[in-house]
């Protein structure tokens, strides 16, 4: 695809080239996601990050990110704070703010909002997620850690063996996951949920069309004994009708230093898109998993700064500057060491 003044709104946007060419970006950002450089190729340079989902990771991950490149960032966060609050529609609101920005990040609880908010925006516009639809970047980090973490032990993403446990029908990270999967060779993927849970069919048929071995079950054991990848997901409590709705399914598929050290290879990769819900009746991913070496959730985190770092590098057709505005940090900084 061209990536200069492109919306990101799919991963059905990708080829296998395109995923290729943005790890290799996301390589190359490196240097600045630790702090051991400094680049101001974006300085004058406006993020718009509207976030009308709560939000943590995502909408710091990618204001850091614009950050790193030199960037400044203006947020919205929340119905209530914004003019939507008072009837504006998504098309006004984008004609507005796209006049204020060079970039947008936007969430949204609807499927298919952002794309909506896109068509009226004059600037580009990445999808932070919207519903249980996509979520684009997030599936980029994850595949992108996938790699790394495969590399390490040289080993590709062809032949990926991978278990996705938990809330797989509204879990939109799973999705766009899945839907990047299929431009990869010979993957085999265990999906592990409840029946009332499951993955899309027109997800799963499409993997397998791909070429890709896919598997149903509810047995998470059984489904986690020969993968490389164990990814877990929280119940999307914020898609069920009721609290108690969701309780019926939360903490079905816990996962334990004990499960793993019984059931796993020994270097079965764990992932979770986070956040992990650590409470009593959930403890999805139990934090005895912490000291685990191959427990990748924060590795996973970091990876998600360098890749967005590259989006709007690509998408604002910088990359090729980013060196030429970079100097040395000079303050003191730990992660320079990692």
């Amino acid at each position: 695809m061209i990536f200069t003044g492109s919306h990101i709104l799919s991963v059905e946007q990708f080829e296998r080239s395109d995923i290729e060419h943005i790890f290799q970006v996301a390589d190359a950002m490196a240097p600045y996601a630790l702090r051991r450089r400094v680049t101001r190729v974006l300085e004058g340079a406006i993020l718009g990050n509207m976030f009308f989902e709560p939000s943590t990771r995502t909408r710091i991950s990618f204001g850091c990110a614009f950050n790193l490149l030199g960037g400044e960032v203006r947020e919205t966060t929340g119905f209530e704070s914004s003019a939507i609050a008072k009837g504006e529609s998504l098309y006004d609101t984008a004609r507005v703010l796209s006049g204020f920005s060079d970039v947008i990040c936007m969430r949204h609880p609807q499927e298919g909002s952002v794309a909506e908010f896109a068509e009226a925006s004059r600037v580009p516009v990445l999808n932070g997620g919207d519903g249980a639809n996509e979520h684009p970047s997030q599936a980029l980090l994850d595949l992108y850690t996938i790699r790394k973490e495969l590399a390490s032990k040289n080993r590709g993403i062809d032949g990926l063996r991978i278990a996705l446990i938990g809330d797989l029908k509204y879990g939109r990270t799973v999705h766009s996951l899945c839907k990047l999967l299929r431009h990869f060779a010979n993957v085999h993927v265990t999906l592990v949920s409840p029946a009332e849970l499951a993955m899309p069919e027109a997800i799963v048929e499409e993997m397998r069309l791909a070429g890709h071995t896919v598997v149903v079950t509810e047995d998470l054991t059984q489904s986690i004994s020969s993968v490389d990848i164990a990814y877990s997901t929280r119940i999307q409590e914020e898609r069920f009708a009721t609290k108690e709705e969701a309780d019926m399914y939360r903490g079905r598929f816990r996962l334990n230093q004990s499960i793993y050290t019984q059931y796993c290879e020994p270097n079965t990769v764990i992932m979770h898109p986070l956040p992990r819900d650590s409470r009593a009746d959930a403890n999805e991913l139990d934090n005895d998993l912490n000291q685990n070496p191959n427990l990748a959730i924060f590795r996973q985190a970091d990876n998600g700064v360098l890749v967005r770092m590259a989006l709007f590098a690509l998408v604002l057709d910088v990359v090729d500057q980013v060196d030429k505005y970079a100097r040395d940090v000079n303050w003191y900084n730990s992660l320079r060491t990692l």
